[in-house]
């Protein structure tokens, strides 16, 4: 466990906006946590800092940086593994070590920033496939009794970009690690998405592999999202809505070219990045912030925004929306205020 004082947090937080904090402990191995919690009972977490928003320019609070590694196979059958990953693993890295392996589920969720441990939190998604999909269990310490404990996939109450640990339980647990269950042999490929097939057309794949499907997504993740060490950014800012079908077509009949995705037989998933777009906001600059030119959906920081700035940008994005559409798009990202 490392104690730092008066740090500037720029550099773990994926905004790169400015924040002095008091007091950063960096934790890299479990036994930290539990001393940690104890002594700051109230510390904040973080995990990669790629899906926070920081408003203030500075924190009192103390902060915990989880940096556990480790990553392996636990259990193996004819058809399925399961992998445990700690929970300061980056995310990609862990996708690429999978797939590197044949190990399939989670090829679709290649490039998504952040750490193993944020993952869960989030139920992290794309392209067809959540976490919620191939989680097993999740390991965490329970800050009110000061105990580890597992939540199985089951009791976590995913739903899109949710769980039990954002939502009822937020501030609760500490996830220390997840178990992952992937398959061995017979990939169910998740290929549907428009943007697959146009990419393994143009490699002239038939017959994809999760490494095919890795590559891609990749590549077509890269064109929509900058690099967050070039250009701070926390990738999508908000969630896609998801509205009854009703209404749905109630809004299609004014703007016909308006893009779904089913989710269930009354509701449907619009994509927020379109909505954003229509509104005139891709590429739109304003003072030090402004929605990328690939993708609306992602809020910048051209080099000197500060957290407020930020928000107060896609504040503005959220009323144009609502009074263009009259649907509510919401934050994925965390912002601590």
């Amino acid at each position: 466990m490392q104690l730092l004082e008066n740090v500037n947090l720029k550099k773990y937080l994926s905004f790169s906006n400015s924040v002095q904090c008091d007091k950063l402990i960096l934790i890299d191995h479990l036994n930290d946590i539990d001393e940690a919690l104890r002594k700051f009972s109230s510390a904040y977490i973080l995990g990669g800092g790629s899906n926070v928003l920081v408003t203030k320019s500075h924190i009192a609070q103390t902060i915990l940086k989880i940096n556990l590694k480790g990553k392996r196979v636990i259990k193996e059958e004819d058809d399925y593994c399961l992998v445990e990953a700690n929970a300061g693993e980056v995310w990609h890295d862990l996708v690429l070590w999978a797939v590197d392996r044949d190990l399939g589920g989670i090829e679709n969720l290649s490039f998504i920033p952040g750490l193993v441990g944020a993952a869960p939190i989030q139920n992290i998604g794309a392209y067809g496939v959540e976490l919620k999909d191939v989680l097993h269990s999740v390991s965490v310490y329970d800050r009110k009794h000061h105990c580890l404990k597992v939540f199985h996939g089951s009791e976590c109450q995913f739903g899109y970009r949710d769980s039990i640990f954002k939502s009822s339980y937020k501030n609760w647990y500490v996830v220390t690690s997840i178990i992952l269950r992937l398959s061995k042999n017979f990939h169910a490929l998740k290929t549907e998405y428009g943007a697959i097939q146009e990419k393994l057309k143009d490699r002239n794949i038939l017959e994809p592999t999760i490494q095919d499907i890795s590559s891609v997504i990749i590549e077509i993740r890269k064109q929509k999202l900058p690099d967050p060490s070039e250009l701070g950014n926390a990738g999508s800012f908000f969630k896609n809505p998801i509205i009854p079908i009703d209404v749905f077509e109630k809004i299609k009949s004014k703007f016909d070219t308006m893009p779904n995705y089913p989710v269930s037989k009354d509701y449907v998933k619009v994509p927020a990045g379109w909505l954003i777009e229509q509104c005139g906001w891709k590429g739109k600059r304003v003072g030090h912030t402004g929605c990328y030119k690939n993708q609306a959906l992602v809020i910048v920081n051209y080099g000197e925004a500060t957290g407020q700035e930020i928000e107060a940008h896609a504040k503005i994005v959220q009323q144009s929306v609502f009074d263009k559409f009259g649907i509510e798009i919401n934050p994925e990202v965390n912002i601590l205020s």
